[in-house]
């Protein structure tokens, strides 16, 4: 079982920057693929970015390439989704989430977050 408990996010202005963390805990969670997932209203849940906990390769959607950055500290089993230049268009619920390998699809991660609202006025 691994465990996930987002937090970071909040109401911050176009332009702005955030730090969204993650805290993992669990018995088998360094062999995983943390994601990050945002949807917004009406929208589908979109894969941000993915970190592999055992190897550090990382994947970057092309929304937010250049702006974004995923890392995990193996020493406070976190992972964490910096975002920078932030736009009106990144406003969403974002969720951490755990699964066996890399995949776009939600339905691929197993645990999940409950996850952590950001919302970029403009």
């Amino acid at each position: 079982q691994v465990q996930l408990v987002e937090s970071g996010g909040g109401l911050v202005q176009a332009g702005d920057s955030l730090r969204l963390s993650c805290a993992v805990s669990g018995r088998t969670f360094s062999t995983y693929v943390l994601g990050w997932f945002r949807q917004a209203p009406g929208k589908e849940r979109d894969l941000v970015a993915a970190v592999s906990w055992g190897t550090n390769g990382k994947y970057y959607s092309d929304s937010v390439k250049g702006r974004c950055t995923i890392s995990r500290d193996t020493t406070k089993s976190a992972v964490f989704l910096q975002m920078n230049s932030l736009e009106p268009e990144d406003t969403a619920v974002y969720y951490c989430a755990a699964g066996r390998s890399y995949s776009l699809y939600p339905r691929s991660y197993d645990y999940w977050g409950q996850g952590t609202q950001v919302t970029v006025s403009s």
